[in-house]
């Protein structure tokens, strides 16, 4: 497949394997775990020299749109399952080489002492998936801090058409938005002792919610992703094998590349969920961490990310979205409708598969020429591998209650300085000002320029356009508009939506719902 014969030859210029030495008593493995890091260990600021807008005090906030993730959640049910069959494994490994020492322990003082009779601390759950108590403290606590920074924009009194949350139908995101909104309205109702208040949360079908969960809906997206696993898998292979020969050295333990991927996995539930860092995360050097966590970025750059254009133009649904909510907030501004009246916020609260393309199509993470070549549709290099520097990283662009915030701000005409535009977009992500490569790497963004150079460009595409086309008929005339198969597509699109339905209790693929 070419695809695949030019992600090898993209590893091969990636540059050579080495261990450079790290500061082992400064890393922390919580901040290397891809997107299974919780938030309080990836919110930090993205700087690279960049420094923030100084927004001037006449300009006061309108609107705010808000894209999250989930909080931190407990191992899916299939991950539960491999984490039981990891132990028999361990168990067995241990077995082997207690019999190959015979009698001696002096090889045996080299296996960790956790690895002996190692059980899963998820060992007999029948469910998993669910948010636990720390991605209920983590939206929580994020729901204050958002009033706190827009107190203008949260004085009103509730009304679910002011304040609008949204979520998938996936337990782990409405119960997200549950706890953003129980820290949210903190003390402005009268329930308990803590004065809550009820507020209303929308979900949409599974079937049908293309705003959120488009890669549900897309199935151009999902014959891209399964053409795409395999070569992706072999991406990865190199790693892996190096870091299994590393391990099987270390500790004179045969593994395999296997279970090299169970234990780092392992690694990352214990670290982010259990803050145990000194079991699975302990067999693993800080490079070696850095390299497993460079392989799960570049699985989610050319599965989710900038890899292929579809991963984030399926999400053109959502960036509509946003765009509505601006413009009818500006409305409301210039025709200066009652307070109490019009909407000041839209909160959605969903999964890394819809954060991520929401990223890719603000333009962010982008360094060079990388925005204008995505506006060519020209691919992009491949995050490049550690010791290099990368902007790509998933612990940074979707941990866990990863999220972006798209702030209005109304400037008037006379405002000093620069700023002679009236309404403003400033650009947030996890809560930390970020540059907009489509609006000259600045976070604070005239909106007329936002619209004309970052959104525009995508309003070309359609779902329909996009999701609804065999992945093969769309390659060989990229620049002819697809058509739909005959009327049978119509028959075909009820068919699915049926089966869809009635597949709606059972849970959902580990792939496909991060």
């Amino acid at each position: 497949m070419a695809i695949e014969g030019a992600l090898f030859f993209l590893l091969f210029l990636l540059g050579p394997v080495i261990s450079p030495s790290f500061a082992e008593e400064s890393f922390d493995v919580r901040r290397h775990l891809s997107t299974v890091s919780r938030y309080s260990a990836a919110r930090v600021a993205i700087n690279d020299g960049f420094e923030a807008s100084k927004i001037p005090d006449e300009c006061h906030v309108v609107h705010l749109n808000l894209v999250a993730r989930h909080g931190t959640r407990a191992p899916t049910k299939k991950r539960i399952k491999e984490l039981d069959q990891l132990a028999i494994r361990l168990e067995s490994l241990v077995s082997d080489a207690r019999h190959e020492a015979q009698g001696s322990n002096a090889s045996l003082q080299r296996i960790p002492g956790w690895l002996f009779g190692w059980k899963s601390p998820w060992k007999g759950r029948l469910k998993g998936g669910e948010l636990i108590t720390k991605g209920e403290d983590e939206l929580y606590d994020l729901g204050i801090r958002v009033r706190d920074r827009f107190l203008e924009l949260f004085n009103a009194e509730y009304h679910p058409d002011i304040y609008t949350m949204r979520a998938t139908q996936v337990p782990r995101a409405s119960a997200s938005a549950v706890a953003f909104g129980m820290g949210l309205f903190s003390g402005r109702g009268s329930l308990g002792p803590g004065k809550h208040r009820a507020f209303s949360v929308i979900s949409e079908s599974r079937a049908s919610d293309i705003c959120l969960r488009f890669f549900d809906s897309c199935q151009t997206y999902k014959e891209f992703r399964k053409s795409q696993e395999p070569a992706v898998d072999k991406l990865k292979e190199p790693v892996l094998d190096e870091v299994t020969s590393a391990l099987a050295a270390r500790f004179k333990l045969n593994f395999t590349r296997q279970d090299i991927a169970s234990l780092w996995f392992l690694c990352k539930q214990e670290a982010s969920l259990l803050d145990v860092t000194n079991q699975a995360c302990g067999l693993f050097s800080p490079y070696e961490v850095s390299l497993l966590a460079w392989t799960d970025d570049l699985e989610g750059f050319i599965l989710k990310g900038y890899g292929k254009a579809v991963n984030y133009r399926m999400g053109v649904p959502l960036l509509q979205d946003v765009v509505q909510s601006i413009e009818q907030a500006i409305i409301a501004n210039e025709e200066n409708h009652m307070p109490g009246t019009f909407e000041k916020a839209r909160l959605r609260f969903a999964h890394a598969e819809t954060v991520v393309p929401f990223s890719c199509l603000l333009g962010l993470f982008l360094r060079g020429s990388g925005f204008e070549r995505i506006q060519r549709e020209e691919p992009l290099e491949l995050p490049p591998k550690p010791p290099s520097e990368r902007s790509w990283r998933g612990s940074i662009v979707a941990p866990f209650a990863g999220n972006n915030m798209l702030v209005l701000y109304n400037c008037p005409h006379n405002s000093t300085g620069n700023y002679q535009n009236k309404y403003y977009v400033q650009v947030l992500h996890n809560e930390n000002p970020i540059p907009l490569p489509g609006c000259g790497n600045t976070d604070f963004c005239p909106y007329d320029v936002f619209k004309e150079r970052v959104v525009n460009p995508h309003m070309k595409h359609d779902f329909n356009s996009v999701c609804n086309v065999p992945l093969d008929a769309k390659t060989p005339q990229p620049e002819h508009p697809s058509q739909p198969p005959f009327n049978s597509s119509k028959l075909i699109k009820f068919f699915r939506w049926l089966l869809t339905e009635k597949s709606e209790t059972h849970p959902p693929s580990d792939k496909v719902d991060l």
